[in-house]
């Protein structure tokens, strides 16, 4: 295992905003024993540096942030994200629970479909946010792993009808291939007619030999896959992607590049850019929540949001001259230098480089070319909001 260094540490926390109290030093005993996923050895042996993570040993970059980035947007790169939470749902009243406690409309879902969505508490703010995986036979949540307990606590507090609940985070082990060429990497790999699975679809077939959930999804913006794999599975798996990918010139990804490339394409992260104290709809999430769709937890506050107006709303900053914008810096008006909101998200993209930001405003500066300025450890930098996803794919 790697040391970090300072500069790591720092730079870790600039792109992560250290929501999950990242820490260098990996506990082997106590009670805060670090889960590794199947794949840990695999990311030692390529010289990851690895950190603690949302209760998991995982790796921040192999080389360096932008070079992995830059591998994802220009030909395809793959995660280890087997710290994700895969939560069983199941029962014949599976789909109206799952509908109640969260804000997007489960009964709209054909089977083999995915949908994003977030569950709120009463007072509208937003507990997590998930994906919904419709199977013939249940319903798959896959949950942020900093948030696992809690969402499964919440599920169960909330549980109604005729359903049963069932963790299955410590069984999963989750690759996401992601990049232009992830359909002809795992062309190599599969039967499955990949061209035949939508955005946001998924099927069960085999990779590497290996039973797995096949879904087109993923967080960075990018074509790509998301592999769901039994843990006996996870090692092989990742070799074959390796032999398979060195005709793309297929790299491994850690956490530092995943959260530039979401950065890029304005994806929330949960613990920065959206919490309890944040409710969809000023998130800029008002599309994934369905006011008519009946009854849900949080609906009628979320609606006298609406009604009343928002008085925030989450934009995307683009920082003139050499900004640096980090989670927590201040949003203030441009004129009288007034506080005005905060940094929730930022950094400097390696695509457009240039300092990139996510932020609550207020809404009279919503508007697209709306001129604020951030305060950078002491300097006053002009930003103005900009139309989002910040980067376009050119594919």
């Amino acid at each position: 295992m790697f040391e970090l260094t300072d500069r790591d540490r720092l730079r870790l926390a600039d792109l992560l905003g250290n929501p999950y109290n990242i820490s260098s030093q990996i506990q082997s005993s106590g009670d805060n024993v670090v889960k590794k996923t199947a794949l840990t050895d695999s990311h030692r042996q390529l010289g990851a540096k690895m950190v603690e993570f949302a209760g998991f040993e995982m790796p921040v970059q192999y080389t360096s942030i932008r070079a992995e980035h830059l591998r994802v947007r220009t030909t395809v790169g793959v995660f280890d994200v087997s710290h994700m939470g895969e939560f069983y749902v199941t029962g014949p009243e599976r789909e109206a629970f799952v509908d109640y406690v969260t804000v997007n409309d489960v009964k709209s879902l054909s089977v083999g479909q995915v949908q994003y969505s977030c569950m709120c508490k009463p007072h509208g703010g937003i507990v997590d946010d998930l994906l919904v995986y419709r199977f013939p036979d249940r319903i798959m949540l896959v949950v942020n792993a900093s948030n696992m307990e809690k969402d499964l606590g919440w599920l169960k507090e909330n549980q109604r009808g005729s359903v049963q609940l069932e963790n299955r985070s410590d069984d999963v082990t989750l690759l996401a291939v992601q990049g232009r060429h992830a359909q002809s990497l795992m062309r190599k790999l599969t039967d499955t007619d990949l061209s035949q699975v939508k955005y946001y679809w998924f099927v069960e077939g085999r990779v590497a030999g290996a039973p797995a959930v096949i879904s087109r999804t993923g967080y960075t913006g990018e074509d790509g896959f998301e592999i769901y794999l039994a843990n006996r599975d996870g090692v092989t798996v990742w070799n074959a992607l390796f032999e398979a990918g060195r005709e793309f010139n297929l790299e491994p990804i850690g956490l530092g590049a995943r959260d530039s490339l979401r950065l890029e394409m304005k994806m929330c992260l949960y613990g920065n850019d959206i919490d309890e104290t944040t409710h969809p709809l000023e998130a800029g999430l008002g599309w994934i929540t369905k006011l008519n769709k009946g009854d849900f937890i949080g609906r009628d506050k979320i609606l006298a949001h609406k009604q009343a107006g928002l008085t925030r709303k989450l934009v995307g900053l683009e920082v003139e001259g050499a900004g640096f914008p980090r989670h927590g810096y201040a949003v203030l008006h441009k004129d009288n230098g007034r506080n005005i909101g905060a940094v929730t998200s930022g950094t400097v993209s390696p695509c457009l480089n240039k300092g990139i930001a996510m932020g609550y405003v207020p809404a009279e500066l919503s508007e697209i070319g709306s001129e604020v300025k951030i305060d950078c450890r002491g300097r006053m930098f002009p930003a103005k909001v900009v139309k989002t996803p910040f980067y376009l794919r050119p594919y």
